[in-house]
């Protein structure tokens, strides 16, 4: 598996609310950051935490204050942070850091009670570190994932003796994915490993039905207005081994508690996982409202989770799109016949697009270049006069299976991005099932949902 890339699709969704207590209460991922109001200075904090526990090397609690006036970390600061989960007190407690840069180191134990190992002051009683001692949180702290609930103060700042009051309370809700394993079934009673990993609450009741090829699941969930109001988005992951040919299809039709999904919200992604397919549900704020809206005109009984259902498709919607990895530039693709037969061309139509407008993009040259096994089986380059092009492939009887179709050096950038096909004999005929793989897509939606998110 490609580090790199991996890397790149871990940071998808990397939010996080952070927001006065008395007016908000948000869900997100890792990472944020909010503005306080000190004596008309315009003071931001961040919360950050590692999106994957388990996976992180350094497990670590970091909390900034920065002073935006003076374009450096605010000096002298005293947090008073309560950390929850489940309605249940991990710690609350001082912290103080001379910089503005608070580290609490987490060392996980399987039991026992928690504490916190560090010097203390004699002002607050605010821990903090020393060359010799950094700040370490010990027991029994992140041994699964889900929701962390953080309250934030500012008690000191610029000196340690300067004490403030009646900043507010900030709230963190950071959510640290939580992977579990379930095995399913084959239609000849094979085992079939499926991977779930979920950024929002813990993942139950899992089932894959063989004859429907369809996979369910059910998750906690709040469906009150005031809840909702304030959830930037849901985001679950399954994982299942593409050599798993009876579930790896062009798309799939997804639903929460019976309300069919939008394409948007169910992405294909066979980039990230070498042996793995994944596919991702994205809810966003609306359709969070939308699923809402459509249980209420039901009359169906609200209930207190979300059911997950996946069912295989054999429906390709065109065009198929991904994206650079800096968002700079949109391929769209679609491709004639659509049953590629060997000893035919194959025509791939495409578009260059400005990921900003939309705007397709004129006098674009691009490499065209097709893969198999890692092995380059065709690359032509080209120049689209009015920023759509067509390229022509006549696939042969020996080429079949996984097959990459990479656009490279768009307008001379030394930008690529690609798509991935399937390439599968059926009854002498080509089918091709064209898949969305392009992890840079996830870094757009990634730039929509804080848009989202900061609206909150």
């Amino acid at each position: 598996m490609n580090k790199t890339k991996s890397i790149t699709l871990t940071t998808f969704l990397i939010l996080v609310v952070l927001v006065p207590i008395n007016n908000v209460y948000g869900h997100g991922w890792g990472l944020d950051i909010t503005n306080i109001d000190f004596n008309g200075r315009k003071i931001t904090v961040s919360v950050e935490l590692p999106q994957y526990f388990e996976e992180s090397e350094d497990k670590i609690i970091k909390i900034i204050a920065f002073d935006e006036e003076e374009e450096q970390n605010a000096k002298n600061v005293t947090f008073l942070i309560g950390l929850y989960k489940n309605d249940k007190t991990v710690f609350r407690n001082y912290f103080f850091t001379p910089d503005g840069d608070l580290s609490i180191h987490v060392k996980p134990t399987e039991d026992g009670e928690t504490e916190i190992l560090a010097q203390q002051d004699s002002l607050l009683g605010a821990w903090y570190e020393t060359e010799e001692q950094p700040i370490e949180l010990v027991g029994p702290i992140f041994e699964s994932g889900g929701l962390f609930h953080f309250e934030i103060e500012l008690r000191t700042i610029d000196e340690p003796t300067n004490i403030v009051e009646d900043l507010g309370t900030y709230i963190a809700d950071v959510s640290i994915a939580e992977t579990t394993h379930f095995d399913g079934k084959d239609l000849e009673g094979n085992i079939v490993p499926f991977r779930m990993k979920s950024y929002f609450d813990k993942i139950t009741s899992f089932q894959f039905d063989p004859q429907k090829n369809l996979v369910t699941f059910e998750m906690p969930f709040d469906w009150s207005e005031n809840a909702i109001s304030h959830i930037p988005v849901v985001h679950e992951e399954v994982h299942f081994p593409k050599e798993f040919a009876d579930f790896l299809t062009p798309s799939y039709i997804g639903k929460v508690n019976g309300i069919k999904l939008f394409k948007s919200n169910v992405i294909v992604d066979d980039y990230t996982e070498q042996d793995e397919r994944i596919v991702h549900f994205i809810l966003i704020q609306d359709d969070l409202k939308y699923i809402k809206n459509q249980q209420k005109m039901s009359e169906a009984e609200m209930s207190s989770f979300m059911l997950f259902t996946l069912e295989a498709s054999d429906k390709i919607v065109f065009p198929m799109t991904a994206y650079t990895r800096d968002e700079q530039f949109q391929i769209d693709l679609s491709w004639d016949p659509l049953e590629i037969e060997p000893g035919k061309n194959t025509k791939f139509i495409f578009t260059i697009r400005d990921v900003a407008t939309g705007n397709p993009l004129r006098q674009s040259s691009y490499n065209f270049v097709i893969l198999q096994n890692n092995v380059e089986v065709y690359r032509t380059s080209g120049f689209a006069q009015i920023g759509g092009e067509y390229e022509e492939y006549m696939f042969s009887e020996s080429q079949i299976g996984p097959t990459v179709i990479r656009f490279e050096n768009i307008r001379n950038t030394g930008l690529s991005t690609e798509f991935g096909l399937l390439v599968v004999p059926e009854f002498g005929m080509i089918a091709s099932l064209m898949l969305i793989v392009a992890i840079t897509s996830m870094i757009v939606l990634t730039k929509k949902f804080e848009k989202i998110h900061f609206k909150c």
